[in-house]
């Protein structure tokens, strides 16, 4: 290989490496990854020899099928983060409820180890949030010129009482804290 080829070489592997990148950022990556890694001990461990010197342990249990469709369930949430970013609230919701009946269902969760990884990523799962574009300002933020952004977000009703086009009250439902009902409706 040529010094012009390993130029070469690393200006593709950079530009997969920003790719791969980009992918990442835009779904619960790590949410994913943990609750498939979580999956693997989790339908493993129930179907596992361990071998000490010439005595052979089985780990094998009366709940082996219910473990294994817990484990391949997980790996399949895992998957669906992945590559269904919007679905990613139910995966991880399911994750946690897979982790929380896989300690008792297949040796502790996969001694735990299984646990841990689904628990923690169902969480991710479900906390992820996706990044806004570099161009959108976060909301509340000012414009360069100091003057608040419009967001798009309605005025808190307060304010559109208080300045409103017609100089009476805006609500029409009869329950504003200007006539004192806040809400309540009198009975009778």
């Amino acid at each position: 290989m040529s010094a012009e080829a390993q130029v070469g070489l690393g200006d593709k592997l950079g530009r997969m490496r920003l790719s791969f990148r980009g992918w990442r950022g835009q779904r619960p990556f790590w949410g994913g990854l943990l609750t498939l890694l979580g999956g693997i001990p989790i339908m493993y461990f129930p179907y596992a020899n361990l071998t000490l010197g010439t005595m052979t342990i089985r780990m094998a249990t009366t709940a082996g099928a219910g473990s294994l469709i817990i484990g391949v369930l997980l790996v399949v949430l895992g998957l669906t983060m992945w590559f269904q970013p919007h679905s990613r609230v139910f995966a991880g919701v399911a994750a946690i409820l897979l982790a929380l009946v896989s300690l008792v269902v297949s040796n502790f969760g996969g001694f735990v180890i299984g646990f841990l990884l689904a628990l923690i990523g169902g969480a991710l799962g479900v906390s992820w949030a996706a990044a806004r574009p570099a161009g959108e300002p976060a909301k509340g933020a000012t414009a360069g010129s100091g003057d608040p952004v419009d967001d798009g977000a309605p005025e808190p009703a307060a304010a559109a009482a208080a300045g409103g086009v017609s100089g009476e009250q805006d609500d029409l439902s009869g329950t504003s804290p200007t006539n004192g009902t806040n809400g309540r409706h009198r009975a009778g």
